[in-house]
């Protein structure tokens, strides 16, 4: 079976942000994963080339005033147009850390996704509020998903 890799481009300014990508990382290196290789690249040095390798993406952005980080925006920008025709139908995934309600942060992100005609996997994930310790559990429950699901061939 061919080798399948699972991109995590997220945004992880703080120590608790760091703390959420290491868990989606932790749960994607699941040992009942076989076939899967994950990558994080932090999004303003995500590249074109690295999505077009993905078989699945995981998106993850602070929220920020409203919207989406500056580095995730950043990585649309720069790799929107490159990937658009050879990436429709990518699974992807999405957390936000939210301090309030993410509400327009996921909007934008859907928007950009559904023009990508990327694939949701599931519904984003997105972690309100103040810092709670299970968001580390939730994120390592996403990245287990998606690369069980990359393993299995369900996407």
């Amino acid at each position: 079976m061919a080798r399948k890799h699972l991109l995590v481009v997220a945004h992880a300014p703080s120590d608790n942000t760091r703390k959420l990508v290491d868990a989606v990382l932790q749960g994607a290196h699941h040992p009942d994963i076989d076939n899967v290789s994950t990558r994080w690249v932090p999004p303003l040095q995500a590249t074109p080339e690295d999505v077009l390798q993905a078989d699945a993406i995981i998106l993850g952005t602070t929220e920020n005033l409203g919207y989406m980080s500056g580095a995730l925006k950043d990585f649309f920008d720069r790799c929107y147009y490159p990937v658009l025709e050879e990436k429709q139908g990518l699974p992807c995934a999405l957390y936000i850390r939210a301090g309030m309600d993410g509400t327009g942060t996921r909007r934008a992100i859907e928007s950009i996704v559904t023009g990508l005609r990327w694939n949701w996997a599931r519904d984003p994930l997105v972690l309100r509020g103040e810092w709670q310790p299970g968001f580390v559990d939730e994120a390592e429950e996403l990245g287990l998903y998606m690369a069980a699901g990359l393993d299995s061939g369900i996407f």
